[in-house]
């Protein structure tokens, strides 16, 4: 893996942390989902582990030979310091399926036999949790005491989008490492390293979707969500009197085969009206701003209660259409 583009100052601490001998035992990763968190913890994971393990110096910075043991094993899952808790699918069976909705206090408490031994392999072991958001509430008391009194040689390397909503205790014995949203740049360049050949359209309309998260933006991938940010910039730009711009579109995302591309109008319709509001006053920033939570609450009911896809796109895009500056009548 190579280290995700964007926030080089928290890559950096860390690297300096590990270079100086300052390794707290707890780390939490805090910031915007899909901004590179994880990938970050699973490369710091790998590299701390194989120096443990390395009877020679490794070169500078978060590389580790292709060739090298520990990885090796990594890949392979079978790594006996290495652990990593995150959402189960629902059917074990079923990999591919739903997620469970929570990290159960059975996940936290199988750790509990590795921390009985010394680290086999390395002089370390590290614990990822992906995402600590996610743990129930007696899973985060669990894992408290082992913050509390840390196993001997045992990382943690927490990740949290939402950590103002963890236990205050869990916050305080661990380092806080912050990573922010992509700029438009880095966006534009981490897409198009996933994404083979695409139209600058595209990149721009998912650019302006993930709001300065790759990962949220690549969830809009292959939804043509270009040809849906053209459609709404029409029905804004002179409100579509006759809603033959509207009923277009709420039929097209209504199709049985369009549902991802309904669920995507579902997330880009609010962020759209959002964006639009900067600049306006009076009367328009007053639409603008009662269009927008209009639109989150009927989103969310649209998922919440499965309303008509049809008449719901038609009525979010009447929201787009009251950002239109009014028409002038002439006297």
């Amino acid at each position: 893996m190579t280290l995700p583009l964007g926030n080089d100052d928290a890559h950096a601490a860390f690297a300096a942390a590990m270079r100086n001998g300052a390794l707290h035992h707890a780390w939490l990763f805090a910031g915007p989902e899909g901004v590179g968190k994880g990938t970050f913890a699973r490369i710091a994971a790998l590299r701390l582990l194989a120096e443990g393990a390395a009877k020679a110096p490794l070169p500078p910075g978060f590389d580790v030979p292709a060739d090298n043991y520990t990885r090796s094993l990594i890949a392979a899952g079978s790594h006996p310091d290495y652990r990593e808790l995150a959402r189960a699918p629902k059917d074990a069976d079923k990999p591919g399926q739903d997620l469970a909705r929570s990290i159960p206090i059975a996940q936290v408490r199988s750790l509990q036999p590795l921390f009985a031994v010394t680290p086999s392999m390395s002089s370390r072991r590290v614990i990822v949790i992906d995402a600590i958001d996610d743990l129930e509430r007696a899973g985060a008391n669990a894992l408290l005491k082992n913050l509390e009194e840390p196993p001997q040689g045992t990382i943690f390397l927490l990740i949290s989008h939402a950590p103002g909503r963890l236990l205050p205790t869990i916050r305080s014995r661990c380092r806080l490492l912050r990573f922010e949203s992509l700029d438009e740049p880095t966006m534009e360049a981490v897409l198009r390293t996933h994404q083979p050949s695409p139209p600058d359209a595209e990149i721009d309309a998912l650019v302006a979707a993930g709001q300065g998260s790759p990962g949220r933006a690549l969830g809009f991938a292959g939804l043509d969500l270009a040809a849906i940010d053209t459609a709404m910039r029409s029905i804004a730009a002179d409100g579509d009197p006759s809603n033959a711009r509207r009923s277009k579109l709420a039929k097209s995302l209504a199709l049985k085969a369009a549902q991802p591309r309904y669920e995507a109008f579902l997330d880009r319709v609010p962020a759209f009206i959002a964006a639009a509001a900067p600049g306006r006053h009076g009367q328009a920033l007053r639409t603008a701003l009662d269009s927008y939570d209009a639109a989150r609450t009927l989103a969310a009911s649209a998922r919440g209660l499965s309303l008509d896809a049809q008449a719901t796109v038609f009525e979010m895009a009447g929201l787009v259409a009251a950002l239109a500056p009014p028409v002038e009548t002439s006297r």
